[in-house]
């Protein structure tokens, strides 16, 4: 279960950060690290896999970009599926702290 949970996790976080415009990986875990104020680091043992799994899903789209620099980067765009899974996961995941939260003895406003 921690296991799904944590690919989960990832899952929604890249999900959220592609959302507005492709990224690369290695942007990926940065502006991840900025959101999170350093508290989340993807690594790429994590990350490639979660991306790899999310394109045989049809989350995501992969294609190729050379930069100005002449180095070329995988980007990822979200899809329309992708775009119903993270409506879906937002949701789920904020009843999951919901619920996470009662156990701790935690109030909503506490976290605002």
């Amino acid at each position: 279960m921690e296991s799904k949970i944590m690919a989960g996790t990832i899952e929604v976080m890249v999900l959220e950060v592609v959302n507005p415009e492709p990224a690369y990986g290695y942007w990926i875990t940065q502006e991840v690290l900025k959101r999170s104020d350093g508290a989340v680091q993807l690594k790429e043992g994590s990350l490639y896999p979660a991306l790899h799994k999310m394109e045989r899903n049809g989350l995501l789209k992969a294609y190729w970009e050379e930069s100005e620099a002449g180095r070329r980067r995988k980007f990822y765009r979200i899809t329309a599926k992708g775009q119903k899974a993270l409506e879906t996961k937002r949701r789920e995941w904020q009843r999951h702290m919901v619920g996470v939260n009662a156990v701790l003895g935690i109030q909503a406003d506490v976290l605002a």
